[in-house]
């Protein structure tokens, strides 16, 4: 098993920077930033406060030469990934791994098509209930990382370097038998509590203590628990019930990412939730009106974001 010495990062937003901070942390001297000219600067001038420590990363753009790494953590938004894709490239080597925390059920398909599938490993994070404003950043869970191969009944090589990885690090992870499950329930969580959040602008409170609520976010998620079975990976109802555990135990003053985007004016990825779920139910015939209205609204919220001031 090899072992993981140098690692590298790009997108620090909320889920980057906890991470970053965490790796940080253990092995300050083993973390890479990536990130173009442009924002170094602006990072340099800034740093991040992060639960009220001042962190300074190092940090190096995509054009620098430098030496392949062990393992690399791509936390963009998904409309940053094919950047993304690009800025990695001198940093990926033979035996480099790519783990994705990108929303969605795709986005290892992608940077497969260009680095290799043998190179990645699925991966997720759940519960992490980080705030961004500029370069502040407050959580109180970094919640966990659930990784590995599509089936894990023996670890892999590669699952067995990043879960020793993360025990250095005080990472908690999640290695599932099932990790394509483990996919399509986060989508399906993202699907309901991030697109319905947004249109409500409501904190986790509101839908802990509102049944209305809850149920406009059930209705979008059933649509995915649809979808998933025309596919193959098989949610069920027993999946609502999980992220209900999970959902309670959540901050009530906590924001979702997309309802931080919202505020934020920034783009949000819509696209990638309704705006894909919407495209997989036609080509398996099942219809997703409650994703259809929701892809529409929140369009129209980002076009007023930029348009309307």
């Amino acid at each position: 098993m090899k072992e993981i010495k140098n690692v590298a990062l790009i997108g620090l937003g909320g889920i980057g920077c906890a991470y970053a901070s965490k790796i940080q942390d253990s092995m300050p001297t083993g973390l890479k930033i990536i990130a173009d000219q442009n924002r170094i600067q602006r990072y340099k001038e800034n740093g991040f406060i992060i639960n009220n420590i001042p962190y300074n990363f190092q940090y190096i753009s995509p054009e620098e030469a430098t030496e392949a790494v062990d393992l690399i953590i791509i936390s963009v938004k998904y409309n940053q990934l094919s950047t993304a894709i690009k800025d990695i490239e001198k940093f990926v080597g033979k035996d480099t791994i790519i783990l994705s925390l990108l929303n969605g059920v795709n986005s290892e398909e992608v940077i497969g098509a260009v680095y290799g599938k043998e190179k990645l490993l699925y991966s997720l994070c759940v519960a992490v209930d980080a705030l961004r404003v500029g370069n502040i950043i407050d959580f109180t869970s970094n919640g966990r990382i659930v990784f590995g191969e599509e089936e894990n009944l023996r670890l892999s090589e590669k699952v067995s370097s990043v879960k020793s990885f993360f025990e250095k690090t005080n990472i908690a992870y999640e290695i599932p038998t099932d990790m394509l499950h483990s996919l399509w329930w986060k989508y399906m969580v993202n699907i309901g509590i991030n697109q319905t959040s947004a249109v409500l602008k409501a904190t986790y409170g509101v839908f802990q203590k509102n049944s209305e609520a809850r149920k406009f976010m059930e209705m979008a998620m059933l649509e995915v628990i649809e979808v998933s079975n025309k596919l193959g990976t098989r949610l069920t109802k027993i999946d609502l019930t999980t992220w209900y555990d999970l959902l309670n135990h959540l901050p009530a003053y906590g924001k979702t990412s997309m309802l931080q985007d919202i505020e934020a004016k920034r783009k949000t990825e819509v696209d990638m939730f309704s705006g894909a779920l919407s495209k997989l139910g036609k080509t398996c015939s099942v219809k997703t009106p409650v994703n259809d209205a929701l892809y529409h609204i929140i369009k129209s919220m980002e076009w007023m974001n930029t348009e309307i001031s």
